[in-house]
């Protein structure tokens, strides 16, 4: 997807403050949220939890997460094949690799949009074609995201804690929304003709169908690894769809919040969502498993194929300087 922002006037009206406050009020609510949790939890248990979970799950959830970052890594590849530029397929993934290691760790800004802007810069691409495959790479991410998660909360909604007052009938509206987004964005693509469009000063280019199926699908395979990878470290003690459902709740909420790895959203989503189901213990030294196990070990990974794509990078800009599409 191609975005060309023009210039024009800042809009009116308080709407970006509203939505600031918005933000906030939900971070408050949060940190609130989390607070709590930490001050009811038995950090032995947790501890003696972590250490009971078998070999063989964090084996099968080491695998998964090794696929999960191999899937995305190759998620720029449909940027490339968008805009057309010519660095290799293994450059392309190695520093999709590396900037979303360090997303996840580090946030968005840092990982996903300056590791991108400063690897792709150094290898040669302008910031247009740069920001190009950043934004497919992002809506490939997310249009994923909506199916699925519009799927799991129409068709297989989570048993809310007895408490809540929301019930399976708004988790299913919701899911129907976030449904008839991705069949938005599907039906988009496949009635464009020049796949082309503007609105409000910015240039949108959309795939084709095909395209975009193969986002949806590449996008929905890597959420369900995620859910698969903490359901494994549960112990399949609870559905995978009700583990799923709560790990893309968690997803959103991290990105809301603006906390770096989503440190401590992450686990008070889960504590509130499934604290019902299974005892806290056995699910913060899950999700400690997780993070050690997808987050903390790929950086580590990362760190070091950054040190090495640096050193490629100038290597490459020597031999070809005017290499840009």
């Amino acid at each position: 997807m191609r975005v060309q922002v023009q210039a024009q006037a800042p809009a009116a009206g308080g709407w970006p403050l509203v939505k600031r406050i918005g933000a906030w009020l939900f971070f408050a609510a949060v940190l609130a949220l989390v607070v709590r949790q930490a001050r009811t939890i038995d950090w032995n248990e947790v501890l003696d939890a972590l250490r009971a979970i078998p070999r063989p799950a964090l084996l099968a959830a080491a695998v998964l997460a090794a696929c999960s970052h191999l899937l995305y890594s190759t998620f720029d590849l449909l940027g490339r094949r968008m805009t057309g530029h010519r660095l290799g397929t293994r450059i392309v993934m190695r520093v999709t690799f590396i900037s979303y290691a360090f997303n996840l760790n580090l946030g968005a800004l840092v990982g996903g949009v300056a590791f991108r802007y400063r690897l792709y810069s150094r290898l040669g691409l302008d910031s247009l074609t740069i920001t190009r495959v950043l934004g497919f790479s992002m809506l490939t991410n997310w249009l994923g995201y909506l199916v699925l998660a519009g799927t799991v909360f129409c068709f297989f909604p989570m048993v809310l804690p007895p408490d809540w007052k929301m019930d399976g009938q708004g988790l299913r509206i919701l899911g129907a929304l976030l449904l008839a987004g991705g069949a938005a964005y599907l039906s988009l693509c496949a009635i464009a003709r020049q796949h082309t469009w503007r609105l409000r000063g910015h240039e949108l280019d959309t795939p084709s169908l095909r395209m975009a199926l193969l986002q949806l699908a590449m996008s929905m395979l890597n959420w369900s690894l995620i859910g698969g990878m903490i359901w494994l470290l549960l112990q399949r003690q609870i559905p995978y769809h009700e583990v799923l459902a709560v790990a893309l709740v968690a997803a959103v909420a991290g990105v809301i919040t603006h906390v770096p790895g989503g440190l401590g959203v992450l686990e008070a989503v889960f504590l509130a969502l499934l604290g019902h189901r299974a005892p806290q213990g056995t699910l913060l030294g899950a999700l400690l498993a997780y993070r050690a196990i997808y987050y903390l070990l790929p950086l580590i990974l990362a760190a070091l194929t950054y040190v090495a794509t640096e050193l490629r990078a100038r290597q490459l800009r020597r031999r070809l300087p005017n290499a840009s599409s």
